[in-house]
């Protein structure tokens, strides 16, 4: 059946009305904002669910829900390992972090090096954050672009200029609260909409398979191995990568990035703020590790039922176009085969004594997909439109499309619809913030009345609404779309929390010999990224350590200004 056929006017009624109602109630609850304190901090009044909610929802992308059960699909449980550092991180944020943001009343992260250091490092590291958020908010428009692509046959081009205006309204007129109100909102749908996706996968597996049965199936093809021990560098995805490297990259996001500390800079008091950073660490690794088991059920149930060698739409219909159909059709007839002979070794469910056969047909059905993908891109060598031979983006809503009954299926669009606003409406919120307050106020006009700066950060949200949409029509796809996010984030996130631990731990390092380790840093860093000497999650740890002892270097053995010393300002 065509994809296009099977979006029913049921799913377009669910699927419009929970848009409709996000940016109309967005819009509305916050109409009134008028003064920065209202427009930027949400009015310093939230509760710690909604902060933890909504610090959630902010990470919680529509590449979330895309891009993690294709993850899990294709390599298993072990992507989790990445949130281990998470719980850690929040503990560290909650002790050291907001005590010190609430105390110096700040709007954003960055005013607080000013007063530590100057105003060319304040300056530095809100730039650094605005050249990687801006660039990961046309990552998350681009995300579910590509998913209406696929269901309504429409352009890229179109789909990201109307999911980033969507979003652009409400943000644009209610700021931080607006964020905060609608997120609520969206964890809702969304948490309701996973839940029932992880039974009706289940419901449609063969009755003699239970959910323990399914567990066995995914674990014979090594998809339940959560844990790896092991000290391999070239492992993206180990406890040691999650631990180390993803505690870093947690710090680093939550307690440096701005879409995130907005968050908790709106809570009403210090405690409220750390609950709902407690509550966003405790649940978010369960939170995970069920969206991959998702992921690996959808595995399950094509053992069960037909695959395409290839998940991605665009990528089949350019090669059943191409010279070489002939070719991916005989890839495609040995891919039947082996989804035949696999079906039959689990028709009575798993058996220890077919591990082995099992895994042999693994590892055969990967050389064909291997294969299948070099055909793909001989294609697009020849296509004047790029066409991605990755297909992990397009595994789940491969099924959603497929095999859930009308009504489900606008359920599940919306969520990751919503999902995606949700952590739009976070960054350009962010990103308009740091402009108008760090940029904009700091360097440009710092003598206007406050109607001023909330009337300039509305023109900042539409300026980097604009922005995150440009960056969204020339994206893609770069190995899966939730490893580019973290690609771009790691690149950039150690060298920023390194300024900040030195800000609150290294009394006697100054400015100047910050702004120079930071900008040395930088440069160190990408230099490694490019050559690939390292796996991303531990550019964090590599970044922090290098800014640190760079700059202690310097201030300790190279003559810098030693004026610009600690303030509480």
């Amino acid at each position: 059946m065509e994809i296009e056929s099977k979006l029913h006017y049921i799913d377009w009624i669910i699927l419009s009305v929970t848009l409709i109602f996000i940016v109309a109630y967005g819009t509305y609850v916050t109409r009134k904002n008028d003064n920065v304190t209202d427009y930027i901090k949400g009015g310093s009044d939230s509760k710690w669910w909604t902060i933890g909610l909504s610090v959630m929802a902010t990470q919680a992308s529509a590449i979330t829900f895309l891009s993690t059960p294709g993850q899990a699909f294709h390599s298993g449980m072990g992507f989790v390992q990445f949130y281990f550092g998470l719980p850690i991180a929040m503990i560290i944020i909650c002790v050291v972090f907001i005590p010190i943001y609430h105390k110096l009343k700040v709007y954003t992260a960055y005013e607080f090096l000013e007063g530590r250091f100057d105003l060319k490092t304040r300056s530095l590291a809100a730039i650094l954050f605005l050249v990687q958020r801006g660039l990961a908010a046309g990552i998350t428009i681009f995300a579910p672009a590509i998913i209406l692509s696929a269901v309504l046959d429409w352009d890229l081009l179109t789909l990201n200029i109307i999911i980033g205006f969507l979003v652009i309204i409400y943000t644009v007129s209610g700021g931080t609260k607006a964020v905060n109100v609608t997120q609520k909102q969206q964890m809702i749908i969304i948490f309701i909409g996973m839940l029932i996706a992880f039974f009706m996968i289940m419901s449609q597996l063969p009755e003699n398979i239970t959910f323990t049965n399914a567990l066995e199936i995914a674990g014979a093809s090594n998809k339940m191995d959560v844990l790896d021990f092991s000290f391999d560098l070239s492992n993206r995805y180990t406890v040691w990568t999650g631990i180390l490297g993803g505690t870093f990259l947690m710090l680093s996001y939550f307690g440096t990035d701005q879409s995130q500390v907005q968050r908790y800079l709106s809570g009403k008091s210090v405690r409220e703020s750390q609950l709902g950073l407690i509550f966003n660490g405790l649940l978010k690794v369960p939170m995970q590790f069920f969206i991959l088991l998702i992921g690996v059920m959808v595995f399950v149930f094509y053992q069960f039922n037909a695959s395409p060698l290839n998940f991605s739409p665009t990528a089949n219909d350019a090669v059943h176009n191409s010279e070489y159909l002939a070719e991916y059709q005989e890839l495609e007839a040995e891919h039947t085969i082996i989804e035949n002979d696999k079906r039959l070794l689990f028709s009575d469910g798993f058996q220890a004594e077919e591990k082995e056969r099992i895994q042999e047909l693994n590892a055969r059905d990967l050389e064909l997909k291997e294969s299948a993908k070099e055909i793909i891109k001989k294609v697009d060598e020849k296509s004047i439109k790029k066409i991605e031979s990755n297909d992990k983006d397009y595994v789940f809503i491969h099924f959603i499309l497929n095999n859930l009954p009308r009504g489900l299926i606008g359920l599940l669009l919306a969520v990751i619809l919503s999902a995606a606003m949700s952590s739009t409406a976070s960054e350009l919120n962010a990103l308009a913030s740091t402009t108008a307050i760090d940029l904009y106020k700091r360097n440009v006009r710092e003598d206007k009345s406050e109607a001023h700066y909330v009337k300039a950060s509305k023109w900042f949200t539409l300026l980097w609404g604009i922005i995150a949409i440009s960056v969204a029509c020339v994206a893609n796809l770069f190995d899966n779309l939730i490893q580019l996010v973290n690609i771009i984030g790691s690149i950039f996130y150690g060298n920023v929390l390194g300024i900040f631990l030195l800000a609150f731990f290294v009394k006697f390092v100054r400015g100047n010999a910050v702004f120079v380790a930071a900008l040395i840093t930088q440069a160190l860093i990408i230099t490694v990224f490019l050559l690939d000497w390292l796996p991303y999650l531990w550019l964090n740890l590599l970044g922090c350590a290098l800014v640190m002892g760079i700059a202690i270097i310097i201030q300790t053995f190279i003559p810098v200004d030693k004026s610009a010393g600690y303030s509480d300002r």
